[in-house]
């Protein structure tokens, strides 16, 4: 299969004894080595926040290859060049300024795992705040053209995104487009299946309407657990945009107590129809989603 199902980030405290054995560190296992036993990729947060280290990049590539050959990382581009900083106003026009060693150093960290023949794409990743208008697409194809070397992947929220001109203008540009699931609240963006690209790219943020715009704590935005029912509307929108790209990647970002890794399983085993295999200790802890449908290790 083309579709690689994954993981939004591997290293959460509460996947301590759900997701990893307790004692995976004593059995001195890195965590993505681990992970990379049960699915086809990760997406790198870290990259976002900080820059990955050259080093610490190779490593991952190596660690991960040693238990599944064909396993792929996705990278988030560093904020600095999508987000506004807190508490302050975003500029009129719309530009953000990154210095060169930022630059420098992201680069580095994406070519570490570029070299390594496992870096899918270099996800773009805008806020709601971002909207489409003249200053910001301006903005954001300036920075698709420096960043042009990498397989890029655009997430937007907002819905003025949404539109035949800007999808064509991906499509020139070779940019993937990443359909999102994620609450309709407001002008967020609806679910699509977009291909402006040869990589599809499908991102779950879970449907938790409450505590998506009001929570003082990331964990509650993120703390949902998708239905079957939810996740065979998604399995249809990720065999068309499978259907029409070189390789999709599949990321559930519904992080808290280890609920990505259980519907990133669910929709393995819908895609292939077949069983997968699944750590021990998440089987334990979600026998009802996962018992009928894996072979726990």
């Amino acid at each position: 299969m083309n579709i690689f199902v994954g993981t939004a980030g591997f290293s959460y405290k509460d996947w301590e004894g759900i997701v990893y054995p307790a004692d995976l560190k004593k059995q001195k296992i890195h965590p993505l080595e681990y992970l990379a036993q049960f699915m086809d990729c990760c997406e790198i947060n870290t990259s976002f926040y900080g820059h990955i280290r050259p080093n610490v990049g190779k490593d991952w590539c190596q660690k991960t290859a040693a238990v599944n050959p064909n396993f792929q990382f996705t990278a988030k581009l560093f904020q600095g060049f999508t987000h506004v900083p807190q508490g302050k106003q975003a500029p009129s026009p719309f530009q953000l300024i990154v210095s060169a060693e930022d630059e420098r150093l992201a680069r580095e960290g994406l070519d570490s795992i570029a070299g390594e023949g496992r870096l899918g794409a270099v996800l773009i990743q805008f806020p709601i705040s971002f909207k489409n208008a003249d200053d910001t697409r301006d903005y954001l194809f300036a920075l698709i053209a420096k960043f042009k070397a990498y397989q890029l992947v655009l997430e937007i929220r907002h819905s003025s995104w949404d539109d035949p001109d800007i999808l064509s203008r991906l499509a020139e540009a070779g940019v993937g487009f990443c359909n999102v699931d994620q609450p309709h609240l407001g002008k967020s963006l609806r679910a699509t299946r977009h291909v402006t690209a040869p990589v599809g790219y499908v991102r779950l943020h879970g449907r938790n309407y409450k505590d998506w715009f009001q929570a003082d704590n990331r964990n509650d935005r993120y703390n949902y657990l998708y239905k079957p029912k939810e996740l065979e509307g998604w399995k249809e929108k990720i065999t068309h945009i499978g259907e029409q790209t070189d390789k999709t990647y599949v990321i559930a970002n519904n992080h808290y107590n280890g609920q990505a890794p259980v519907n990133a399983l669910e929709l393995k085993n819908m895609l292939s129809g077949k069983k997968v295999k699944a750590p021990k200790p998440l089987v334990d802890h979600y026998p009802e989603q996962l018992q009928n449908i894996t072979d726990s290790v």
